[in-house]
């Protein structure tokens, strides 16, 4: 029975082209990654090793993956996973009996990582909590910095179980953290040049916002997690468009995968408008062209655009 190692790691933003891998049934080592991020991440540490394949669950489909459940073709890929990196920080819930049953070696992409606690406030109308996501935000991802501190620790969970490639991940490593060094300053850049000034607040109807928002100094003011049918309370919309008329905010933000159902309530009320930003838990795969450093750091971009576009004016930041 493999030796399950619980190490820290990110699997987060931004990453190379993994071109070449060979098919996961041919492959000497097989990582399964649970999300998106992870796949990007792991993808840039192993590209160019020899006989490393890396896969993806099918999580990017939905945009709770508290509700979601192992679709038949991701148990054949745990099955034959050697090496299973989970986002950890309650996320994957999904996963508690496959990781019970499974000899697959566990990289846990939460250790050491400063977690911030949930920010969903999503009541019924007796005031009690619908729906329970932990205590712990497991959003941490969208803050860049912690995608640094998170490769190495994947990387170093890599050269323990493929000692004889170590020298491939170290170098793929170092890519890995320049890359990741220059999205951030890139989009702070961005954010200084356009919104010099700052900005009244951010109010998001997805709850996993708060890493991307401290990682850039901007303040949220509310962040609601809502679901497909489960909409937000009328509290909430009164709480949320009292927020609008008190900052002069002119734009709200839904998920592009979320429901954005509330968030038109608001704008019809309030006149504000409404934009996306996206949690990055969903893009090409290592075969398209158009994976690598453009899968990540496109999606973040595309955030810190939608956001100075929604405070400046639409065509402030333009495409590319």
């Amino acid at each position: 029975m493999k030796k399950r190692i619980l190490i820290c790691v990110l699997a987060v933003l931004l990453t190379l082209p993994s071109c070449g891998a060979p098919p996961a049934e041919e492959a000497r080592l097989t990582v399964v990654c649970t999300t998106y991020p992870i796949y990007l991440f792991a993808s840039s540490l192993t590209e160019g090793v020899d006989g490393v394949a890396v896969e993806r669950l099918d999580t990017g489909s939905t945009s709770c993956l508290h509700d979601y459940s192992l679709s038949m073709a991701d148990m054949k890929k745990l099955e034959r996973a050697d090496v299973i990196a989970l986002n950890g920080a309650g996320l994957e819930e999904f996963l508690e009996d496959a990781l019970a049953t499974s000899d697959a070696a566990v990289i846990d992409c939460s250790v050491g990582v400063e977690l911030l606690e949930n920010l969903s406030h999503h009541h019924d109308e007796d005031g009690e909590d619908e729906h329970d996501h932990g205590h712990w935000d497991p959003h941490y991802w969208m803050d860049p910095a912690n995608a640094r501190i998170m490769a190495a620790n994947l990387r170093n969970g890599l050269v323990l179980l493929d000692p004889d490639h170590a020298a491939e991940y170290e170098a793929n490593a170092v890519k890995t953290d320049e890359m990741l060094l220059h999205i951030e300053e890139d989009a702070r850049e961005l954010l200084d040049q356009y919104l010099p000034d700052g900005l009244p607040g951010l109010i998001t109807f997805h709850d996993g916002f708060q890493y991307f928002a401290r990682a850039f100094d901007l303040p949220l003011l509310a962040s609601i997690e809502e679901e497909a049918g489960s909409e937000a309370s009328a509290h909430e919309i009164v709480e949320i468009t009292g927020l609008v008329r008190e900052y002069d905010i002119p734009v709200i933000f839904t998920e592009v995968s979320g429901s954005d159902a509330t968030a038109q309530a608001i704008s019809r009320e309030t006149g504000c408008r409404v934009a996306q930003l996206t949690m990055i838990m969903d893009g090409p795969d290592a075969s398209d062209p158009e994976f690598g450093g453009a899968a990540h750091y496109g999606q973040l971009r595309w955030n810190i655009r939608s956001i100075i576009n929604g405070f400046r004016g639409e065509g402030t930041v333009p495409n590319g």
